[in-house]
């Protein structure tokens, strides 16, 4: 792999790590502005809602940037936006800064896929992009637990003052790394937004919707499942949750190395196997050990689909004729996928079916991003098919 995708590695290690680190900060960040855990959990919120809008809002104004100078920018925001949190004097403020923050990730991950796409041959090109998202499993791995650390014993506005200073090691990073890029010439923004009309480009977001959410449907919940049901300790889930970490960048990895060689293939069998895990979740929750083995293989099983779908959107979104646009989004509906998981695993808890039934309901997902996949790859053959016909006479 080029060493440039060091800097967009090292940008989506910020910005996975500000993203996740929240759900840790959050008891100290309620404590400091005397509300309760679910009013500082607006932090979390706003920021998702961010990564939903401001995706195609800066893609569409900065549709004119160079992509270099666009990531740059964007990097700017997300330095002044964790700024913002760690300086706020009130919660509101702190909410602005999350605000903030959150425009660069859609934009960053976007753009960065396609840059990191370019920088390689045909045949590289989905583990080029698993390598900038690495960046993200590794968050998981050290940068979540190490703010968390932080936010507990010394403070959680020293957390973001860290986090911003990865911001700027990739800015510099960014523009001493990533080769020039000329002004991209993309279609317009009307020519951009029929993509989203294009049947291909709304399967591959489908996918991006169900597949990756089935894991958040489980994982969402697991510390109430694994201390009620499973027995392990209160103290017990920060390592389980290195497990997960771990299975996610053991996914990525190989998500990326096979899906180059067969994608649609690769996410046939990922997508199956993650439902398979997930059922039998569901039925293993009781064991301590086998509850750890599914922990694992679900993140990677579901993690290693999230690469491959990211190249699956930029390919369907370039053949409808536009693809910037389309791959930003589909950062923000990984995001709208990550809540899609948590409300329906809540949602089967609350209907009574135990603490163990969001394993299932994940499964029930992964089935709908299979059937999905599928229908997505037989319309292919039926396009090759008609192409074949019409070359033929």
């Amino acid at each position: 792999m080029p060493f440039a995708l060091w800097a967009l590695a090292i940008g989506a290690f910020g910005i996975g790590t500000t993203e996740f680190v929240i759900a840790g900060l959050l008891p100290a960040i309620a404590a400091e502005f005397q509300v309760t855990i679910p009013v500082a959990g607006y932090l979390a919120t706003s920021y998702a809602l961010g990564v939903f809008i401001g995706a195609p809002t800066l893609i569409i104004f900065g549709s004119k940037i160079p992509r270099k100078t666009m990531l740059i920018s964007v990097m700017m925001l997300f330095i002044a936006g964790n700024l913002v949190t760690a300086f706020s004097p009130t919660l509101s403020i702190a909410i602005v800064g999350r605000v903030i923050t959150s425009l660069a990730h859609g934009v960053f991950f976007g753009i960065g896929s396609i840059i990191a796409a370019d920088m390689v041959k045909p045949s590289k090109r989905i583990q080029a992009i698993a390598f900038m998202f690495m960046g993200l499993t590794v968050a998981n791995l050290i940068g979540v637990p190490a703010g968390t650390w932080i936010g507990e014993h010394l403070s959680w506005r020293i957390a973001f003052g860290l986090i911003s200073i990865v911001g700027v090691i990739t800015v510099l990073s960014v523009w001493k790394l990533i080769p020039h890029q000329p002004q991209s010439h993309e279609p317009s923004f009307s020519q951009e937004f029929k993509a989203f009309g294009n049947i291909n480009v709304l399967l591959a977001m489908g996918i991006t919707v169900l597949g990756p959410g089935a894991f958040f449907t489980s994982i969402t919940y697991i510390a109430p499942m694994m201390t009620e049901i499973a027995g392990f300790s209160g103290s017990s889930l920060t390592w389980l949750m290195l497990v997960f970490g771990l299975g996610l960048f053991v996914g990525n990895h190989f998500g990326g190395k096979y899906a180059d060689r067969a994608l649609m293939p690769m996410l046939y069998i990922t997508l199956g196997a993650q439902a398979v895990v997930l059922f039998i979740f569901s039925y293993v929750v009781h064991s301590q050990t086998l509850s750890v083995i599914c922990i694992f293989l679900m993140a990677a099983f579901g993690f290693s689909t999230v690469s491959p779908i990211q190249k699956l959107v930029m390919d369907k979104a370039k053949a409808a004729g536009a693809s910037t646009l389309a791959s930003a989004v589909n950062i923000g509906v990984f995001n709208l996928g990550n809540a899609v998981g948590a409300w329906f695993g809540g949602l089967v808890i609350t209907a009574g079916f135990g603490l163990q039934s969001p394993n299932w309901a994940g499964g029930i997902l992964s089935i709908g991003a299979l059937v999905l996949a599928v229908i997505s790859g037989l319309t292919d053959k039926a396009v090759h098919k008609q192409s074949y016909v019409k070359a033929s006479n």
